[in-house]
């Protein structure tokens, strides 16, 4: 995010964090200030008065975007206390618990005729009374929890951002594991959709103030991150124009009443032929930059929203419309790619991108070079060696069982 808004105004930004991350060490676009426990609702609060302070003489409204979802629920949560300068680019904090949780997502989900996994809710009493909790669905199946937010707090041995269960065995001790750590939401088992990578897309949108969608933008991921802490995050990205889609997501983000960010994720199910919503981020997703690199800077509908105020005069653009124009859009090295990414026609254009020069990575930014930085970056891309090599087989197995099941 901070790249985007560099790239529209040529000024650093500055960015509120907990702790320093990697990729903005010794940055000339992003300035962090570290204010720990920000992630406490007191201290936020506090610090983001200091910070209006800090711009006490600077004319015109404070655009404040959250990039996590801790950020992003405690901006929704608190924006009625903050300064009244801040503008913030967020839903209210009534529809951003219900998205936020995975029961009721589905629920409006289903209020909208939008298609998603056929799920089964298992609950903390379910647990504690004793009852046997059973999959109706064949094995694998997948397991998540509904509250993305406490789920951050949650530790223990193998935990995962989302489990593949492979047995009643497995089920039985992955849901004991969670609700002996004192996890009080629900979780939620699913259906297991078949399909490589290739089958996922992406949509990032951008709803201005009046709910109306003023851009829309298909990605279509190619590779995705093996490790248990971050698995289904993507790390290799196509552009693709895809009205439909669009046309399938649109009303319902307008309906619920929806504002700002939007980074949804769905997954094709050949069983049916349709497409399957799996969740939704109230944020730019980790590979937002793909937006800015294939000409789209979500900065620039934020500020025309909220600073210019122009937005609403404009029509819905529904990127990705020349192919000329296409980049592919990296979060891994080009070998790791090139080694661990399925052989399909999608991943041959991906290549012809690559030997066309039309590609492109969040961190690696020329205009944000230092050679401390340049070492620590590749040193952090080089990590993805022994990260792929050490999970890459087991996620690859577990799509390998559901289509030797039949699912």
């Amino acid at each position: 995010m901070a790249r985007n808004f560099y790239a529209l105004t040529g000024q650093p930004v500055d960015a509120f964090a907990r702790n320093q991350l990697v990729p903005t060490r010794w940055s000339h676009i992003v300035h962090v200030h570290v204010v720990p426990e920000l992630d406490q609702d007191a201290t936020f609060v506090a610090a983001m008065h200091d910070v209006a302070a800090r711009y006490d003489e600077q004319d015109g409204p404070l655009l404040l975007v959250a990039c996590t979802d801790t950020y992003a629920e405690l901006v929704a949560r608190h924006k009625d206390e903050l300064d009244p300068r801040f503008v913030c680019p967020s839903v209210d904090y009534d529809l951003l618990k219900q998205l936020n949780d995975k029961e009721q997502f589905y629920n409006l989900c289903g209020d909208y005729d939008l298609p998603y996994p056929e799920t089964k809710i298992i609950t903390r009493a379910m647990y504690d009374s004793g009852v046997a909790i059973t999959s109706p669905f064949s094995f694998p199946v997948m397991l998540k929890p509904t509250e993305s937010v406490e789920w951050q707090g949650i530790n223990f041995r193998g935990r995962k951002k989302v489990f593949t269960i492979h047995s009643q065995v497995e089920l039985n001790t992955i849901v004991a594991r969670i609700y002996e750590q004192d996890y009080s939401c629900d979780l939620v088992l699913q259906d297991f959709i078949p399909g490589d990578d290739s089958h996922m897309r992406v949509i990032n949108a951008y709803v201005d103030q009046q709910h109306h969608v003023k851009l829309m933008s298909v990605g279509r991921p190619l590779l995705v991150d093996p490790s248990p802490a971050a698995i289904g995050n993507v790390m290799a990205m196509l552009p693709a124009y895809d009205r439909e889609l669009c046309d399938l997501v649109q009303p319902f983000l307008e309906g619920i009443g929806y504002t700002g960010l939007a980074n949804l994720d769905l997954k094709f199910d050949d069983r049916d032929q349709t497409y399957k919503l799996l969740e939704i981020n109230m944020r730019s997703g980790r590979s937002g930059y793909f937006l800015t690199l294939n000409g789209y800077n979500i900065a620039e509908w934020l500020v025309r929203d909220y600073v210019t105020r122009d937005l609403d005069q404009t029509n819905t653009v529904y990127a990705h419309d020349d192919p000329r124009r296409a980049y592919l859009w990296l979060g891994v090295p080009r070998h790791i790619f090139k080694r661990y990414t399925p052989d399909s026609a999608l991943k041959n254009q991906a290549l012809t991108l690559i030997d066309q020069a039309h590609v492109g990575t969040t961190i690696f930014d020329p205009h944000d070079f230092s050679i401390p930085r340049w070492v620590l970056l590749h040193r952090l891309f080089f990590g993805y060696n022994k990260l792929y090599k050490r999970y890459f087989a087991e996620l690859k197995g577990n799509l390998k069982e559901v289509e030797a099941n039949g699912n």
